[in-house]
């Protein structure tokens, strides 16, 4: 089992993705702001972290680099649908700049499954 942060503006995003990853094992704590998230991942412990590019108080891309400057270890997936613009930019700019790996929205259970047995230590996944 590992714990798993979520770090999403969208209830039916965390909500979804909290589901999948509970039928899988894990515990999983949310924060639907990037200001939030951003402190449960200081004060926390996670072995894994989910995180939408375009939030409300705090972005995420200078998150993710503040992120990687407080530990480098954790895998950190960016997940984006783009916002109004559907320009998935973001992401590429998110894997540049410090996340392990991207996943665009709208994603499925088998895309979000597939990303965590890959990124986490097999007696965590």
């Amino acid at each position: 089992m590992a714990r798993i942060l979520i770090i999403d503006d969208e209830d039916l995003v965390r909500l979804t993705v909290g589901q999948t990853l509970k039928k899988m094992g894990h515990e999983i704590e949310e924060a639907d702001n990037g200001e939030i998230g951003e402190q449960m991942f200081r004060e926390g412990t996670y072995d894994l972290v989910f995180y939408d590019i375009i939030m409300p108080r705090k972005e995420g891309i200078q998150t993710i680099i503040e992120m990687r400057k407080a530990n480098r270890s954790i895998p950190i997936i960016a997940m984006s649908g783009g916002g109004r613009t559907r320009n998935t930019d973001f992401l590429e700019m998110a894997e540049t700049l410090g996340a392990t790996a991207t996943l665009p929205k709208p994603f499925g259970r088998a895309e979000l499954t597939k990303l965590v047995l890959e990124f986490l230590p097999q007696e965590a996944a």
